[in-house]
């Protein structure tokens, strides 16, 4: 069932031009500001010490950040972690202080302040663990995207690798250029979330090139513009249910699911939102580039009297 209906094939094709300009013009940025500004990587890559402590009342991260400034750790990342009253503590890694000597330096100094405070978790990360993590994790997104040019080569042909993995890298650049830019925390939640949108991304590309392939074989004397309009708008109904339901669960998340899942929900919403506009305005338009061919995808039938042997 449809719910949304369209009477008019949308004429996608028609604005490829525009739209890989325009995608290209982000994908510079999103290299520039990638070099130039770096990523704020978390604990989890760089190494160093999490806490999490407890007030019974709400907390003063103002006061906390002084505090913590007058010990020598003027670095330190105090936030909210879930209530008014639950802190997350983030340390970089101290040579001169091991991971437990830190936190009982930390909780010594708070206490004075306020002796009610509670420790509830604490884990330290080592530098090498995290250039490690780092390593894994850029590895499996390059085994990702060669799995899904791979797949979609042999799903359907190769042309429509190349389309849908130039697709996905755009989402993922894109991704990581606004945390470049914005400077948020990226973590593994956020490296999560980046290989959750490869994936999901890729459903969409292989939705939109099962209904081009269809509309090979029924639209015969319609042109290959005309065909790719055709697949797209007939999967819009879909494409707006699908891709509005996550969304949905995605912002929930954002607004109610806490701090530690405020940057894994923000590099899936970016994600989804830039996914949909990948599938249909740059890895249409590269298809087009490429040339696609009815015969690329539908092998002519032989007659019984060709395969006849003589």
């Amino acid at each position: 069932m449809d719910f949304f209906r369209f009477e008019r094939d949308i004429p996608f094709t028609r604005w490829g031009k525009f739209s890989m300009t325009l995608s290209l013009i982000i994908s510079i940025f999103s290299v520039y500001f990638i070099a130039t500004k770096g990523l704020n990587l978390a604990v989890d890559f760089t190494g160093g010490t999490v806490m999490e402590i407890s007030y019974q009342q709400p907390a003063d991260l103002n006061k906390t950040r002084q505090i913590l400034s007058g010990i020598g750790m003027p670095d330190a990342v105090v936030q909210n972690f879930g209530t008014s009253r639950d802190v997350m503590i983030r340390l970089p890694a101290k040579e001169e202080l091991a991971g437990g000597n830190l936190s009982e330096t930390v909780m010594a100094a708070l206490r004075k302040d306020d002796a009610s405070v509670e420790m509830k978790r604490v884990e330290f990360v080592g530098p090498q663990v995290g250039d490690e993590l780092l390593e894994n994790g850029f590895l499996a997104l390059l085994f990702v995207s060669l799995s899904i040019v791979a797949y979609l080569a042999f799903r359907f042909e190769w042309k429509f690798g190349v389309a849908c993995i130039i697709a996905n890298l755009h989402d993922v650049l894109t991704i990581i250029g606004c945390f470049s830019f914005f400077q948020w925390e990226f973590d593994l939640t956020v490296l999560a979330a980046v290989l959750a949108i490869l994936g999901y991304s890729v459903n969409e590309s292989v939705v939109i090139s099962d209904r081009i392939r269809e509309n090979f074989r029924k639209m015969r004397k319609a042109s290959v513009p005309k065909i790719i309009d055709n697949a797209i708008t007939e999967t819009m109904s879909r494409t707006i249910i699908t891709h509005g339901s996550t969304q949905m669960v995605v912002v929930s998340m954002f607004l109610f699911g806490g701090e530690i899942l405020h940057n894994f929900a923000l590099a899936l919403t970016i994600g989804i939102l830039f996914g949909i506009y990948s599938s249909i305005m740059i890895a249409s338009p590269i298809l087009l580039l490429l040339e696609i061919k009815r015969e690329d995808l539908i092998k002519p039938v032989r007659k019984p009297q060709e395969e006849a042997v003589p």
